[in-house]
């Protein structure tokens, strides 16, 4: 997904493989990216060109009827069986395969607005009735569409502009009948019902719908940093000879205040799992939902009504004003090579979509910065401000530079010392070049060849300067600033940053069946991006920090109280209570090129063994936990019980198993199997895994789903409880998923009436919540909704008895 497709990397490596000795010597010793662009692109041959569009031309990203007509008759079955969400996301991909001002659209259009009819939402339904009429939506079917229309005018409260569309549908109908007489008949009916409807409304004041979209009052920065505009004046930015550039607290900093509001320099889509279609296969089409299908391609806002781009199926966006936002910065190039860059993978489309984004600064002032930065380095450059020079010599790492004696400025910064969310902040996040292996670099290097030739090829004259959107349509023909090799030693830098510099953008999702009575969350990757200024924190397996995000904006609140001048730190994923030192500090290295040594690594590091962990396994006749390796023997003082691993992890894959089926069934709404089945798994686990094994968690939160969707919501607190346990055990009190399993119990609280109960739950979620997220955060709300409602039923002090 980040890399290439297994194919294209599977083939690079056998093409470094065959490479001549003195080649591979060469490619691995560059001393700059660009001395490592050029000899690799020159490598390049038509074959590789051709194998690549093979691989490519399973991704099936153009319009097309067929694929079209598919969706809308998949989405008309779901329709009849009442999934209107299914049938509103088929419809969705109907219309992103429809060519524009096509009866196919336009039919696409008007089924995804019924299907929304039915899910309630009626602005989007109308936003949809609109863009059927727009697209040519077929005269003879126009009525019971502006039925539709008049229908949502009227719940929405406004009755006059739904007595216009019943007024504009009697002339219609008195002018010209398309119908057959038995239609005429139930439009009749239906148009009678409305009337009666519009005249109920008429006396009533006009009511205006909120906007769908999030608000983000509150999640501004108290005081904006005058170093770094989208940071609190309560961090400052620093620079160490070891550690390079870091964030310090400039005062003391209380749990749950926002430190940074970052939107991202850049972002892509997380495309899921889509892998390349075999040619040949009959059925082409998946009905398979991804992230792509939910979220808008630009800001990422979850929409169930996307808007597909003109010339291609999988771009897909929010509104017209995104999708022409990102056509004017960036898709305007990319939208003929999307199969293109499925194949190549994230790294490659953000790194193209970084140098497209670039064009849109001041590209000559960026240039001037960085020669003016080498240029205190001691660095001589040609008088030519050529960027394929700059490119050439910034490739040195922060802690080779450090024998001056003058201070340099913070690299990323402006000749003020400011550090802003631009191109130039971005260039200065370090390749790590050198730490590379030779075989990446050359797959990177060969990727990026691949893309800029298919550039070229395609006549796209991506990298202009001049390009900023008020003046994009009045220029007549864009005059290249450069060779396009320059901009592809460009990318090359920033698919090399990206390894160590890129940021999954995450997003809550619910997951079970809607008719779950309490929530059930996971966290998914949603996107790739980069952001400068979060790239600035230095990795602890402890952090001090939360991140979260809205869209693409990232936000940093203190998870705790930061003391004026400590460091803050961020996880970059090894997490104290996820792995334990070893496994982190193995996985830092291998990706982020350091070891490790924070307090919580260096306090692991020096204590004696800690036996057998949370995820161990128990002995079955004194269960006591069992300690070793291949075999494992009885901790107890009397017992000499002894078992193979191996017996003991087939056991649990085993159980592993036994637990997804009977998640399946709850999903399916067979409720009392699913219990049944969950009752003989946490039998079976207690026998042989310790009390605090993440597999007994899952166990008991399980049960309590299963319980709350049978009504008994005190056997679903008390197994919620366990889960609860296990969860503070691995994840800590102020976890973010402790606060998602204390939402979960309040809800168990809420539903069960257990008053006092809800409200000590909800004030726990909630101080948790607060710190993680802020008072915006959706769980947060609904949380406040029930204290609400909670506090009502509460009887008032000395009030008369029932």
């Amino acid at each position: 997904m980040d890399l290439p497709v297994d194919e294209w990397k599977s083939y690079i490596l056998q093409k470094w493989s065959l490479l001549p000795k003195s080649i591979q010597v060469t490619i691995s010793t560059a001393k700059t990216l660009n001395d490592l662009f050029l000899h690799s692109s020159l490598l390049l041959q038509p074959e590789d060109e051709m194998f690549l569009k093979r691989l490519s031309g399973g991704y099936l990203v153009g319009k097309d009827p067929d694929a079209s007509l598919f969706y809308r008759e998949k989405g008309n079955k779901k329709f009849q069986e009442k999934d209107y969400m299914g049938a509103t996301v088929l419809y969705s991909k109907g219309v992103s395969h429809s060519g524009p001002n096509s009866t196919d659209i336009s039919l696409c259009y008007a089924n995804r607005s019924a299907a929304l009819f039915h899910l309630g939402q009626y602005e989007t339904c109308l936003k949809d009735i609109v863009r059927a009429q727009t697209h040519g939506y077929p005269e003879r079917l126009q009525p019971k569409l502006l039925l539709r229309k008049a229908e949502c005018l009227v719940t929405l409260g406004r009755p006059q502009e739904a007595s216009q569309t019943i007024s504009d549908l009697e002339s219609n109908f008195a002018a010209k009948p398309t119908v057959s007489a038995s239609q005429f008949q139930i439009l009749q009916r239906t148009l009678c019902r409305v009337k009666v409807k519009v005249q109920e409304k008429k006396n009533l004041p006009e009511i205006f719908p909120e906007a769908l979209t999030k608000t983000f009052e509150g999640v501004d920065l108290r005081e904006e940093n005058e170093q770094i505009p989208c940071a609190s004046s309560s961090v400052s930015l620093h620079i160490d000879p070891l550690k390079g550039r870091y964030l310090v607290a400039t005062k003391d900093i209380l749990p749950g205040e926002l430190l940074v509001k970052e939107d991202a320099f850049v972002s892509v889509l997380n495309p899921g799992e889509m892998p390349p279609r075999p040619h040949g296969l009959e059925n082409k089409w998946d009905i398979q939902v991804t992230s792509g299908d939910l979220h808008c391609h630009r800001c990422l806002r979850r929409t169930l009504a996307p808007v597909p781009c003109d010339g291609c199926s999988y771009a897909k966006y929010c509104s017209q004003e995104c999708m022409q936002q990102a056509w004017d910065r960036y898709h305007s190039v990319e939208c003929s090579l999307g199969a293109l860059l499925l194949t190549l993978g994230v790294f490659c489309h953000v790194a193209l979509r970084s140098a497209l984004l670039a064009r849109f600064e001041d590209v000559d002032e960026v240039i001037e910065k960085l020669c003016g930065e080498m240029s205190k380095q001691g660095i001589c450059l040609p008088e030519s401000e050529d960027p394929a020079q700059i490119l050439k010599y910034d490739l040195r790492g922060e802690g080779e530079k450090k024998d001056e004696a003058v201070v340099t400025p913070i690299p990323g910064c402006d000749i003020n010392g400011k550090y802003e969310r631009n191109y130039n902040a971005v260039f200065h996040l370090l390749p790590h070049t050198e730490n590379h292996s030779p075989e990446h670099k050359f797959l990177c290097a060969l990727s990026v060849s691949a893309l800029c030739r298919q550039l070229e090829a395609a006549g796209l004259q991506a990298f202009t300067t001049d390009l900023k959107p008020t003046k994009l349509k009045a220029a007549e023909t864009p005059v290249l600033c450069a060779e396009l090799n320059v901009w592809g030693v460009a990318m090359l830098r920033h698919m090399l940053q990206l390894q160590c510099n890129a940021q999954a953008i995450t997003t809550i999702q619910h997951t079970g069946s809607k008719e779950n009575l309490i929530t059930d969350t996971q966290q998914v990757r949603l996107a790739t991006a980069v952001f400068p200024v979060l790239s600035l924190l230095n990795h602890s397996c402890s952090p001090n920090i939360s991140v979260s995000f809205i869209g693409t904006i990232a936000t940093i609140r203190a998870l705790q109280l930061i003391r004026r001048g400590q460091e803050i730190f961020h996880c970059y994923g090894p997490h104290e209570s996820r792995m334990g030192v070893a496994e982190r500090r193995q996985k830092l290295r291998s990706q982020y090129f350091f070891d490790c040594n924070c307090p919580p690594c260096e306090r692991e590091r020096q204590r004696p063994s800690a036996g057998p962990g949370r995820e161990a396994f128990r002995c079955h006749c004194c269960r006591a936990l069992l300690q070793g390796d291949d075999v494992l023997s009885c901790g107890g003082p009397a017992c000499m019980e002894s078992v193979s691993r191996d017996l003991l992890v087939s056991r649990l894959q085993d159980l592993q198993r036994q637990v997804g089926a009977a998640q399946k069934r709850l999903r399916n709404g067979r409720l009392e199997l699913a219990t049944q089945l969950l009752l003989e798994c946490q039998s079976d686990a207690k026998s042989f895994l310790s009390a605090d094994h993440s597999v007994v968690g899952e166990i008991e939160d399980t049960l309590a789903q299963a319980y709350a969707a049978l009504g008994d919501w005190e056997k679903s607190a008390t197994h919620l409880q366990e889960s609860l346990r296990v969860v503070e055990v691995h994840h800590g009190p102020s976890s973010v998923e402790m606060g998602h399993e204390l939402f979960k119990l309040a809800q168990v609280f809420f539903n069960g009436c257990a008053i006092p109960e809800a409200l000590t739950t909800i004030q726990k979620a909630e101080k948790v919540l607060l710190v993680h997220y802020g008072p915006w955060n959706d769980e947060i709300r609904e949380l406040q909704k029930m204290k609400s409602c909670l506090l009502d039923l509460l009887p008032i002090p000395g009030g008369p008895k029932e």
